[in-house]
């Protein structure tokens, strides 16, 4: 993780010089490189820019000045190379699971052996046919989950993917977060508002200033995995909050 441009074998470069909604700035002179494989979390007060830099680096927002780079490659537009994990599951009701999680190729060219691979191992095998009324709040995120990984993207990005469920399922989807990017090899780029959550699940953790502002970036160690109660996490979490105080972000 770099918060600066420097030619290397990063596997996504953001330069982003302007972001703008009419008069109000939001990102400016935003540069973060993310390396393979890791994990990183952003987070920062509400409006700074969290979710316009995911759907930018998505290919779902075009509306700025900069460049977004992976594998040394500028993108534009929506790519299979990003997997995209919203708040809430944006699932298709009429739709089946197994559906759901195929439907950026369509119904023809629907995979169904990796559609049933997914499904086991986001803990859901035997619900390919089922309806997304029929799952509770947890179990459509893990169809979320593995509607992210169809495309078998180098990136996943998450936008506040679990703040709608209860804490023990909120665990066990950070647990399988963690599973499936170290067996898939992905890097994981994570908007949270939860510094718990942050501390536990990533290798750095970047906080969104004022526009303008360069992000201050933290690195959580010890390595993944590392226990939820581990107390050397404690000072990293006490000056997050004491640079988030001062920032008068929260």
């Amino acid at each position: 993780m770099n918060a600066s441009v420097r030619v290397s074998a990063s596997l996504l470069d953001i330069a982003i010089d302007a972001k703008r909604y009419g008069e109000r700035r939001v990102l400016h002179q935003l540069r973060l490189q993310l390396e393979r494989g890791e994990i990183v979390s952003l987070i920062g007060a509400s409006g700074c820019g969290k979710s316009s830099l995911l759907n930018i680096v998505a290919g779902l927002d075009d509306a700025y000045r900069g460049a977004i780079q992976l594998d040394g490659q500028r993108q534009q537009g929506l790519s299979g190379d990003i997997g995209l994990i919203f708040q809430e599951p944006r699932l298709f009701p009429w739709l089946t699971v197994a559906q759901n999680i195929s439907f950026a190729h369509g119904p023809a060219m629907a995979d169904a052996a990796r559609v049933e691979a997914l499904l086991d191992e986001v803990g859901l095998a035997g619900y390919g046919s089922a309806l997304i009324k029929q799952l509770s709040g947890g179990q459509a995120q893990r169809v979320a989950i593995a509607r992210g990984l169809y495309t078998h993207p180098k990136i996943l990005l998450l936008d506040e993917p679990f703040s709608a469920v209860d804490a023990f399922t909120r665990m066990k989807l950070q647990d399988l977060l963690l599973r499936v990017a170290r067996e898939h090899h992905l890097t994981v780029l994570l908007v949270t508002h939860d510094i718990d959550e942050a501390l536990y699940l990533s290798d750095h953790i970047v906080l969104l200033e004022a526009a303008g502002e360069p992000p201050t970036v933290f690195n959580v160690t010890p390595e993944r995995p590392r226990a939820r109660a581990d107390a050397t996490l404690a000072p990293l979490r006490h000056a997050i909050l004491e640079r988030l105080h001062a920032t008068h972000a929260i």
